[in-house]
């Protein structure tokens, strides 16, 4: 399946803004839903992970143009093809899992560099 293409804005909070130069004011950032298409419950896309401990990464959810930040646990789910490989998204995730999902984008990507540039695709 294809990865869904709900784009949202994350504006900087406002203690930042407070503390930031006027001259040098922080912009908004783009959030990309990293779920697979069709899905029927809020976008995600995970924003960092402070490692080792459960609900250490940190994801962004938003529906409607509404952003909230949730600390949420991986989702456990080995990857079949790689025992050693976990699902990358948050435990409960909706649509599929991260080996399942695919984005037409960055396929299109790799395909242009495979062409221009073959060695590196050996």
């Amino acid at each position: 399946m294809n990865q869904c293409t709900a784009v949202a804005l994350l504006p900087p909070p406002e203690h930042v803004l407070a503390l930031s130069v006027p001259a040098r004011r922080p912009e908004a950032g783009h959030l990309l839903c990293e779920l697979g298409e069709g899905h029927d419950e809020a976008h995600a896309t995970m924003l960092w992970d402070e490692g080792g401990r459960l609900g250490s990464a940190v994801w962004a959810r938003w529906r409607a143009g509404q952003v909230r930040l949730l600390p949420l646990p991986w989702c456990a789910v080995r990857d079949p093809r790689n025992a050693d490989a976990a699902c990358g998204r948050f435990g409960g995730h909706p649509s599929g899992h991260d080996w399942e999902v695919t984005d037409p984008t960055q396929d299109a990507i790799t395909r242009d560099l495979a062409r221009l540039h073959p060695p590196l695709f050996r």
